[in-house]
């Protein structure tokens, strides 16, 4: 399974979260505890917000612990909002394209956990998207194709609606197709201005999403596992439930419904 990290606040350098932590995104490539593997080293990337609404984005299939130029990246590079990501495949070959976040316009993406099935999905689903969706496809992932259905869903109109049409449909699908592994989504995404998580799972088992109480600065982070590992800074997001955190700090939850 793969391991996440986001943060929205006051502007600092992505090495805040990134790469300084006790257990930083960085350690967790190498040594999560939080997830079935403790390794993550299928490839890394970054997706932050700054004087433009689409993000910049640096991505590799490295693993993140060898990459030469990322300490140095995140130490001078600074943002107000910004997703960061190391993987662990379980679809799609180690290659950039499927390497996360995944951008799309003003938006950016990361995603924890599988779509259950997906092989037997991945054709009627690719189906369902528009001409110019499916042209930015780059990737072979169950991720990627998560994040473009989320834009044919209205994503731009209601994260929401987005999210419970999305996750209804694939349920529907794997009922139909009498699929028996579930469905297990943690993600993050931003429109350049707010933050969302979400944690679901059609069964017991939905990935871990966390998100910190107010950071020293007054920001907020959005994290597979605590960053300083202590717990008592975390609050566990909910299963089945959006978490959206505004630009001005504000911090709603509230329950997914499936449509």
């Amino acid at each position: 399974m793969c391991r996440l990290a986001a943060y929205i606040g006051p502007e600092i350098p992505l090495e805040n979260i990134v790469t300084a932590p006790k257990h930083s995104l960085l350690s967790q490539s190498k040594d999560a505890y939080e997830s079935k593997v403790s390794t993550n080293g299928d490839g890394f990337g970054i997706a932050w917000y700054g004087t433009q609404s689409e993000p910049g984005l640096y991505r590799d299939c490295l693993p993140a612990w060898s990459d030469e130029n990322l300490i140095s990246l995140c130490r001078l590079v600074k943002s107000k909002l910004f997703i960061a990501h190391v993987r662990a495949s379980t679809t799609g070959t180690t290659m950039r394209a499927n390497c996360h976040p995944f951008v799309y316009q003003r938006w950016s993406f990361a995603h924890n956990g599988q779509i259950g099935g997906f092989q037997k999905m991945q054709r009627r689903l690719e189906q369902l998207l528009s001409d110019d969706l499916y042209q930015a496809k780059q990737g072979s992932t169950d991720s990627e194709l998560l994040f473009l259905l989320l834009l044919q869903s209205g994503l731009s109109s209601s994260i929401d609606v987005a999210c419970g049409r999305v996750i209804g449909l694939l349920e529907r699908m794997r009922k139909e197709m009498s699929i028996s592994e579930p469905l297990r989504i943690a993600l993050v995404i931003s429109n350049g201005k707010d933050l969302f998580g979400l944690r679901y799972a059609s069964d017991k088992f939905s990935p871990t999403l966390y998100r910190s109480k107010l950071l020293d600065n007054g920001g907020i982070s959005i994290a597979s596992e605590p960053l300083d590992s202590v717990r008592d800074n975390w609050v566990l997001i909910m299963p089945s439930s959006i978490v959206e955190i505004g630009g001005d700090g504000m911090v709603q939850e509230r329950r997914i419904i499936l449509t």
